[in-house]
């Protein structure tokens, strides 16, 4: 097989040096002198796509969106199979970063995914909707203090957070994040039959925030159904609340990266445990009220806007004055 006129081969020996130690340096986090090596190695090899994959790589891991779609469309030029590969994938999140609708659906199609088409536009130049990837867990902030939340998936490089995550992850409900392609762990879900896994795909950036500001609250709550009334209450107008005592767990960040169990319900419910990774293995429970005891006192996130959360819960507690209390309601992101 000949392209651009040269037999493809094994790469050389140099090329391969200069790729192992580039993969070396980002391991390290110096983007810069890999970029260097990696640049070499596709001037050594300019006909392998696997020169150009590794530079679209190491151009997603900086946010350089640009130059990661320019090196991600040479490497699939190059390829030589059908359909699956990696780059194609590669390519759809550069795609999606740049909001390039049209190369986005098309990198899709291109891995082998249906993607539905927009009614009234033949161009197909709308972002891809209508994919029904279903909902998975996404892990913000993975390089820090990761926190691994619920979301819905709007298509193969985006998810919608539906969780409400904990302030010191910096992100709010109803954000949508880019993520990576490669899930980092699955959390199974039990609904009385088989149990159902999710992959946790981890979080590269924000790709829409959220004008929607998160509180904490202290309440009340007499039992786990007024608790649930709160829930609902959120809901019902179009925001959310979750007890934070009895949603959030701590899990070392090798738990957190395997194959983990929640709650039963069905990965979408808000009352699905979402994880802090934290050094250290304090064990897969660290914030969930153990058993059936029930402690009245709960610490609850709620998203919504100013000037409506105060009335959210003076109507709550309204409903059951003898049941309900709040206090110490703090905006924290």
């Amino acid at each position: 097989m000949r392209i651009f006129g040269r037999a493809r081969h094994r790469p050389s020996t140099d090329w391969r040096l200069a790729t192992d130690r580039a993969f070396t340096l980002i391991g390290d986090g110096r983007y810069e002198d890999a970029g260097a090596l990696l640049t070499r190695a596709a001037d050594l090899e300019p006909w392998l796509s696997e020169s150009w994959f590794n530079l679209a790589l190491l151009h997603k891991f900086r946010h350089d969106w640009e130059q990661a779609r320019a090196a991600g469309l040479r490497a699939v030029a190059l390829l030589d199979r059908a359909a699956g590969a990696p780059d194609w994938w590669n390519v759809g999140i550069a795609a999606t970063a740049l909001q390039d609708w049209p190369l986005a659906r098309r990198a899709w199609q291109a891995y082998g995914l249906r993607v539905p088409s927009t009614p009234g536009d033949p161009g197909a130049t709308a972002e891809p909707t209508g994919m029904e990837l279903g909902s998975a867990a996404v892990r913000l902030s993975p390089e820090g203090e990761a926190e691994v939340v619920w979301g819905r998936r709007l298509d193969p490089a985006r998810i919608e957070v539906q969780s409400i995550p904990l302030p010191s992850s910096g992100r709010r409900w109803g954000e949508v994040v880019l993520h990576d392609g490669v899930p980092h762990g699955e959390r199974t879900v039990s609904a009385g039959g088989a149990p159902s896994a999710y992959p946790v795909f981890d979080e590269i950036e924000l790709w829409a925030p959220s004008p929607v500001p998160t509180w904490v609250v202290l309440l009340e709550a007499a039992t786990e159904a007024d608790r649930d009334a709160l829930e609902r209450l959120a809901a019902d107008a179009g925001f959310a609340a979750e007890d934070w005592s009895s949603s959030v767990r701590l899990l070392c960040r090798s738990c957190s990266e395997s194959r983990m169990p929640t709650d039963e319900g069905d990965g979408s419910a808000r009352q699905d445990p979402h994880d802090h990774s934290v050094p250290g293995h304090p064990g897969p429970l660290g914030h969930v009220t153990p058993g059936d005891l029930w402690i009245p006192e709960r610490e609850c996130g709620l998203a919504a806007p100013a000037g409506l959360v105060r009335g959210l819960l003076d109507g709550w507690v309204a409903d059951s004055p003898d049941t309900r209390e709040w206090r110490d309601l703090e905006e924290v992101c």
